[in-house]
């Protein structure tokens, strides 16, 4: 009886196994070329070359596994009871006294497995890759395209000149009617060279781009005494070189982009959430310190000042009023003095003030995305194990395999899954919510759904199954056929 089960649970890994890593990388698949698209505009057209580009999506795709992941579980899920179902290996097991929970066993603790390996891969893996990403990305964005002359249009893509080329043969090295404006002097077109042909080609190093100009005129106009002096001078060769190291790629250093909360693992983002405390509280001394100078009630006393030994005793004071304002106990001579000087004070506690409370909503932001963060952490992978737990017993109702009805199914929930933790994600961002109840409320959404599905689908639950709508249907037409007409 003991083999008998070993060998059920080796092939229900085996069945769980190909679906899972087929629906796992198409699913990473298609979210790396989506994200490709989204930036495709802006790196196309740049000379980055293949190696880059594939570079590129190699460390995006491990940025997406998070999504992808918990879509390609829910998928593989449904997608290998509903074979089962499908097959009736289920009704075989199920009257052979082998529970549907002794039958998931196998796969709840592989899922479970997976879940821990997600954590760390989420924790060490993504943080690298999504710097190394962000600043390959960021440099990509950022590149100079590459050299494209057309005819009879003005190119302006190296700094300090303006070419046109009236007409390039199909090689593209030859070309005709050239014009070169020269700006390096800073005083617009005062520097052209004229050509009726030439070629046009690289330079042995790829730094620069030659052109190689024939029977032309070049035209340079000079301040003078008298005015403006214009010299002009025929060439029948002339070698023009231009630089183009501004068109080739360099790497900003990462080391720029390591303050970003999304490059640190869990306890890098402990140690930032406890001294963004350490300086939300600065701030708040801050205000004390800024108030003290200004209002004396606000200065904190010494424990051993006259002031407080006179304020311990039970003897009522006398209370000081004025019976006319402030102001009039000034000399007339010193008021304006008194008034400036007042309104100077309160100026600046007012923009000392103002410098702390902008500082704590940045520390308040800071918190809020740490701490954010910090959650998503685990989310991962619980919701791996949530959508597992959904998905496995919703194939077991639904007993349909392939990718028809399970995809349709398993798409809909996952659907729902990332509007609801989008959404909680959001309000935590903007401080609607707490971040834990942010991070988590598509979890706690999610799971008593998941324990009606698994009920459901252990008491063989006929939701799912399109026979019994069809049989309830034709109930409720019999009912409607049978009622007389008014």
């Amino acid at each position: 009886m003991n083999w008998k089960l070993k060998k059920l649970d080796e092939l229900i890994l085996k069945g769980f196994t190909g679906p899972f890593l087929v629906t796992f990388f198409l699913v990473l698949f298609a979210f790396t070329l989506q994200f490709y698209w989204l930036y495709m505009d802006e790196l196309i057209g740049k000379g980055l070359g293949v190696s880059l580009t594939l570079q590129l999506m190699l460390y995006m795709a491990a940025t997406l596994v998070p999504v992808a992941l918990p879509l390609g579980i829910l998928l593989a899920a449904i997608m290998t009871f509903g074979s089962f179902g499908e097959n009736f290996e289920l009704v075989a097991i199920k009257s052979s006294g082998i529970s549907l929970f002794r039958f998931m066993r196998p796969l709840i603790v592989a899922v479970a497995v997976l879940s821990i390996a997600a954590f760390f891969f989420n924790n060490y893996v993504i943080p690298v890759a999504t710097l190394k990403s962000y600043s390959l990305l960021y440099d990509m964005r950022n590149q100079r395209p590459t050299m494209n002359i057309k005819e009879g249009i003005f190119n302006n893509e190296i700094d300090n000149f303006s070419i046109r080329v009236g007409k390039k043969d199909e090689d593209g090295k030859r070309i005709y009617d050239i014009i070169i404006y020269d700006h390096s002097s800073g005083k617009k077109n005062n520097n052209v060279l004229i050509a009726k042909e030439g070629k046009m080609y690289a330079s042995d190093n790829g730094k620069g781009l030659v052109f190689e100009l024939k029977d032309g005129w070049r035209y340079e106009e000079n301040a003078a005494e008298d005015g403006q002096e214009q010299v002009r001078m025929h060439f029948d060769k002339w070698f023009k070189v231009f630089d183009l190291s501004g068109f080739s790629f360099t790497r900003t250093k990462e080391e720029l982009f390591k303050g970003n909360e999304e490059m640190m693992t869990v306890n890098q983002l402990g140690n930032n959430i406890d001294k963004i405390k350490e300086r939300k509280q600065t701030a708040i001394d801050d205000v004390q310190r800024y108030v003290n100078p200004y209002f004396s009630f606000a200065e904190q006393k010494k424990e051993d000042s006259i002031l407080k030994e006179q304020l311990k005793t039970d003897v009522p004071k006398p209370i000081i009023s004025y019976e006319s304002a402030f102001v009039s106990h000034v000399p007339k001579e010193q008021r304006n003095k008194v008034a400036a000087s007042v309104e100077n004070n309160l100026n600046s506690m007012k923009r000392l003030i103002s410098i702390s409370a902008s500082d704590m909503d940045l520390q308040n932001i800071k918190m809020q995305s740490s701490k954010i963060l910090w959650h998503e952490k685990f989310t991962l992978s619980f919701a791996c194990i949530l959508l597992f737990l959904i998905g496995a017993p919703l194939g077991a109702i639904i007993r349909k395999g392939g990718l028809g009805m399970p995809v349709v199914i398993a798409v809909c929930f996952f659907v729902i899954y990332f509007i609801i933790s989008s959404t909680g994600k959001k309000l935590a961002q903007q401080g609607v919510v707490s971040p834990w109840y942010g991070m988590w409320i598509a979890t706690l959404i999610l799971l008593p759904i998941a324990v009606v599905i698994m009920v459901s689908a252990r008491n063989d639950s006929p939701i799912f199954n399109k026979e019994w709508y069809y049989r309830w249907g034709q109930r409720i037409r019999k009912i409607f056929k049978k009622t007389p007409s008014i």
